[in-house]
């Protein structure tokens, strides 16, 4: 039997969510939490692969097992699993339904401080300088007439494709944080960070907004600007076919 895991964790402590020889990943913490109290080898199979320090409000994964849940399972789950990792639902799916390949869409939202605030400096990126944020969304403008990212990928990265389907690219303000929410079929790795990175160098007028196609068309990631840092960075949402959603029900 397949099923479904959605969880939320806050990635400050984890060198990513995939298994790293060396290091720590939540897909780890799961794997081992999951194969103890089923009393069996449990391997996942996540939506995605959040960076070290990238956390996320929403994630999926599906695993294997031929053994029925314990009663109030969840809750054991949770109890077990250490405080930064947290299971929302568990749900049967069909043996075909895969976390990664069915996914239509994912959401990541990153979070600018635009003041000092002792509060989130662990989550939000501060950045006290003047930012033109029309600027910075007519920019996001430009974004979305491409599909070739490879400039804002992360070089020698095992991909046979770096084209992705971006269906928005928005900055918004809430609060004293600016907000960038950006969601595709598919990210490549770094690709949220060094755009952000990018938008930032266009608002403090580092870079031409119109410099940007050329930045994009280069494939080069050089071009573009910085990565910012991964503690800003959340994935917050993963669509799925209405098939998959229907079973969760």
């Amino acid at each position: 039997m397949r099923f479904f895991i959605e969880l939320s964790y806050n990635g400050k402590a984890y060198h990513g969510w995939q298994n790293q020889p060396d290091a720590i990943s939540v897909q780890e913490v799961l794997e081992n939490a999951l194969s103890i109290l089923l009393k069996q080898t449990i391997s996942i199979v996540g939506a995605g692969r959040t960076d070290a320090g990238v956390h996320a409000s929403q994630m999926f994964a599906h695993f294997d097992t031929e053994e029925d849940f314990p009663e109030h399972f969840i809750f054991k789950l949770n109890s077990f699993l250490p405080k930064d990792i947290a299971i929302t639902a568990i749900f049967r799916v069909t043996e075909e339904a895969h976390a990664r390949f069915d996914a239509l869409s994912r959401t990541y939202h990153y979070r600018l401080s635009t003041q000092k605030n002792v509060f989130n400096f662990d989550y939000a990126y501060a950045l006290q300088k003047q930012l033109d944020m029309d600027l910075m969304n007519k920019a996001c403008d430009i974004l979305l007439q491409y599909n070739d990212f490879q400039c804002f990928s992360k070089v020698n990265t095992d991909v046979k494709t770096y084209t992705c389907k971006l269906m928005k690219a928005r900055w918004t303000v809430e609060n004293n944080e600016l907000l960038f929410t950006v969601k595709a079929d598919r990210f490549l790795r770094n690709m949220v960070r060094a755009i952000v990175g990018t938008l930032i160098n266009i608002g403090l007028g580092k870079i031409e907004l119109e410099h940007l196609h050329s930045i994009i068309k280069s494939k080069n990631r050089s071009e573009a600007g910085f990565s910012v840092p991964a503690h800003g960075l959340y994935l917050t949402s993963i669509e799925y076919p209405e098939h998959i959603k229907l079973l969760k029900n």
